[in-house]
């Protein structure tokens, strides 16, 4: 159970990975509380003013022009959410929804969004009971708010819709029940500052993002692995080539290699070897899986600070008792996070799969065909090469910008759109291929190096073997491929390699 309270201090990436993979208990400060209610009051003294405010007591997007008659208003809050919740597909992981659920608490407490404490509490007891609202994934441009998938969250705490409960899709009354509550009826302002927000958005992001660390570290592993059954050289990790650059991803990540591959006796046998310069696969480790690290660090900034951010519209200034119309709800900030990190997946499983195909060249890596005694007979790592191509292949595709994309809506009213939900959501699968791949690459490579017996690897890829060969026993003759797939990938998504290089992320 991770204990969360929030007191306006912002979430870093450690808060944010824990909660997205665990059961949360939220707390919120007396400040917080004060700030929630204070907003709340300063909405029912503009509508007791009868000042024309956006969404409180007018129409959406186009139909702003049109002013709500004050009996109408909480109705008008209830046609919202049942209007816009019109998202279609398969539903949303619990994952990605207990986060969204926590980055809307997190939005809303800050005391800019005008909506009761009832609301907040509401949506706290739904992380707290594991009551996930059934959310289907796709409807977002990104713009205006993830507005399909929050009116689904949305409508869940009026009692409609459904919900899931330890596995079971349930009624949304009957998951409210779970949960110890009753339907809302939401007051002006508060449907609306629920539906504005990039927290779908940004909850696809982040899941990806924390995927994507334990598939680098994985690869990392997998790397240095590969440069050892290759009997690859570790000169060009050597700091001063690095410094010399000065990028600090190439340079911490090779300083991650030297340490990987530190007391080698494969190394050590070949150190003066006629071998000038190793294929970029091996070479460049450096420079291209830094690359991706600092894009994926970059990402991680913008992401942790659109977790911690107030994206509805319009906000409410509570000094001032003032309702401002702005734009945060537009997901940009989260569409080029989740481009650049497509971009870095597609390139970790890029090289990894070109090491696997050298590993299983002869005239590269000088090992047995193939990476199989007798092949021939056997085929060993032939078409799980094949795989991992055909994988890497599908991530170039699905590495496109989708924020280069836009399509108006709301009769033009919002006319250019982020597209950040696609962008976000993609990245799920761009893991699964890279992690995939990684799997495979781990797999060849510990073959690799077992062929080089009675040398040894170095003794941190020692304890990385042995993880390895605790899943999946070395390839003697030919079996079912996909069964050992399976298995190493679950190690990879499971994080089991972090620990070989968890000063990399925080």
């Amino acid at each position: 159970m991770i204990d969360l309270m929030l007191d306006g201090s912002p979430l870093d990436p450690s808060i944010l990975r824990d909660a997205a993979r665990g059961q949360v208990r939220i707390r919120m400060s007396p400040e917080a509380r004060m700030a929630i209610e204070s907003s709340a009051r300063a909405v029912a003294a503009i509508v007791d003013s009868g000042k024309t405010t956006y969404g409180v007591n007018t129409g959406f997007g186009l139909l702003a022009r049109k002013t709500i008659p004050v009996d109408h208003l909480d109705e008008l809050q209830c046609n919202l959410v049942m209007s816009h919740a019109a998202g279609v597909g398969a539903p949303m992981d619990d994952t990605v929804v207990r986060l969204m659920i926590l980055l809307k608490v997190v939005a809303l407490a800050r005391g800019y969004s005008g909506v009761r404490t009832d609301v907040v509490d509401a949506l706290v007891r739904l992380v707290e009971r594991q009551v996930h609202p059934v959310i289907p994934e796709k409807g977002s441009v990104g713009a205006s708010g993830d507005l399909a998938p929050l009116a689904h969250l949305s409508a869940v705490l009026m009692g409609l819709g459904e919900a899931r409960v330890g596995g079971r899709v349930l009624p949304a009354r009957d998951a409210l029940n779970v949960a110890g509550l009753s339907p809302l009826a939401y007051r002006p302002k508060e449907a609306l500052a629920l539906l504005n927000g990039t927290q779908a958005s940004t909850a696809f992001a982040l899941d990806a993002l924390f995927a994507a660390e334990d598939v680098f570290a994985a690869a990392m592993v997998a790397g240095a692995l590969s440069v050892d059954a290759a009997q690859g050289s570790d000169t060009p990790f050597d700091a001063r080539i690095h410094a010399l650059r000065g990028q600090p991803g190439q340079i911490d990540v090779a300083r991650h290699y030297r340490t990987l591959l530190a007391g080698s006796a494969i190394r050590a046998s070949h150190l003066h070897c006629d071998r000038v310069q190793d294929p970029y696969s091996l070479r460049c480790q450096p420079q291209v899986m830094g690359a991706c690290l600092d894009m994926m660090r970059q990402a991680s900034r913008t992401l942790v600070i659109e977790a911690n951010a107030v994206t509805d519209n319009p906000l409410i200034f509570t000094d001032t008792v003032e309702a401002l119309s702005g734009g945060n709800f537009h997901a940009e900030p989260v569409a080029m996070a989740a481009d650049s990190l497509a971009l870095a997946i597609a390139e970790i499983g890029a090289l990894s799969e070109r090491r696997i195909a050298l590993l299983i060249d002869p005239g590269m890596s000088k090992l047995p065909a193939f990476l199989v005694p007798d092949s021939g007979l056997n085929s060993g790592f032939m078409i799980a090469q094949v795989t991992a191509a055909a994988l890497a292949s599908e991530n170039k595709s699905l590495a496109h910008p989708a924020c280069v994309d836009s399509l108006p809506t709301s009769a033009n009213q919002e006319d250019h759109v982020s597209m950040a939900a696609f962008a976000a959501r993609r990245l799920r699968d761009m893991v699964f291929n890279t992690g995939n791949i990684v799997a495979i690459e781990l797999l060849a490579a510990a073959q690799g190096v077992e062929f080089r017996k009675p040398l040894e690897t170095s003794p941190v890829l020692r304890e990385a073997m042995a993880m390895i060969r605790a899943e999946v026993p070395s390839l003697e003759r030919d079996r079912l491929f996909a069964p050992d797939i399976q298995k190493l990938h679950r190690l990879v998504s499971a994080g089991h390699f972090r620990r070989f290089v968890s000063e990399l992320f925080p």
